[in-house]
């Protein structure tokens, strides 16, 4: 709509500058008769291209609808002037000159047409270049943050082969349970919250295999909250911080919560623990890699914040947007 008051009041002023114009040309008419003749010749001939001539981009039909659109203009003044009619030995040439303005007229709106096509193409080329730039981006920081994880897993695996078989054997099942369905996420185009929280659920039991009853956690996650899109691997790396900087160092070990709630538009996690509190090295590469996802994901609109807690341990503070689809 805007775009067609633009185009309208760009007429106006064409129009205006052609009465001008012929008057100069031929002062025979007085101004007033000029600038009804262009106004009426040259509005009917912006209506006409607005609603019917786009259909016609090239050929005949294209300019036998830019005579009619001339005739019925020239027509028009000639009634509202009351010059007289087709009979009038000026008319011929009035027809020419209305014909001749609105072939220009139909070349400058193809050529606008065209390079208005072209920014937008060159825009879409763009977005898309970024977008494949921001997922290139995205899966190098995720293949950061997973293969610490395995490496990890699979040195105490093999540490409980001779020691601890059935341990072990515990541990690999857990880790093809992780396996399988961190591959299924890879493949899928949707990733939800319920499946990040089930590959949380076979990293945290493949820790318990470690740690004992030195580990213990407790999940909050209504059950509107678990259909959620979710980005893979953003909450994991808060877990393993946790688990590594706040459990792992303390003598007689702890407990990590982990609450999930909906707040309006967004979707607010909280990780915690009771652990050693923060230090110098709290804040890993791994949370170092979330922070840069949530930028490149989210912009502002994704935060990650670490907090130390009053009564010891710290907490990690997810803040998403809840979008469609924000895997």
């Amino acid at each position: 709509m805007r775009k067609r008051l633009i185009y309208l009041l760009a007429t106006l002023v064409f129009n205006t500058a052609i009465g001008g114009l012929l008057t100069l040309l031929k002062p025979e008419f007085s101004l007033r008769h000029n600038l009804v003749f262009a106004h009426c010749i040259g509005l009917t001939f912006a209506l006409v291209s607005l609603f019917i001539l786009g259909r016609y981009p090239s050929g005949r039909k294209r300019l036998a609808a830019l005579v009619v659109c001339v005739t019925i203009g020239v027509s028009l003044a000639m009634f509202i002037t009351d010059l007289g009619g087709w009979h009038q030995p000026w008319t011929g040439k009035a027809l020419a000159i209305g014909l001749f303005f609105c072939l220009i007229g139909t070349i400058a709106l193809l050529l606008a047409e065209r390079i208005d096509a072209e920014i937008k193409q060159r825009q879409l080329l763009a977005s898309e270049s970024e977008k494949r730039e921001t997922e290139a981006h995205l899966k190098l920081l995720q293949a950061q943050i997973e293969p610490h994880f395995l490496f990890n897993t699979l040195a105490n695996l093999s540490s409980l082969i001779d020691s601890d078989p059935a341990l072990a054997k515990s541990l690999l099942e857990r880790l093809n349970d992780w396996l399988r369905v961190a591959l299924a996420r890879a493949r899928s185009e949707r990733s939800t919250l319920a499946d990040e929280l089930e590959m949380l659920e076979n990293y945290l039991q493949i820790m318990k295999i470690r740690f004992g009853d030195r580990l213990h956690w407790h999940l909050e996650a209504p059950a509107e909250t678990r259909h959620q899109p979710f980005p893979p691997m953003l909450l994991q790396p808060l877990v393993e911080n946790a688990v590594r900087h706040g459990i792992e160092p303390k003598l007689g070990g702890g407990e990590i919560g982990i609450k999930i709630r909906v707040d309006r538009n967004r979707l607010d996690i909280e990780v915690s623990d009771n652990g050693m509190g923060l230090t110098e090295s709290s804040q890993g590469t791994g949370l170092s890699n979330v922070s840069a996802r949530l930028a490149s994901l989210f912009g502002d609109a994704g935060r990650l914040t670490l907090n130390g807690n009053a009564a010891g341990g710290a907490t990690a503070k997810l803040t998403l947007p809840i979008t469609e689809q924000s895997a």
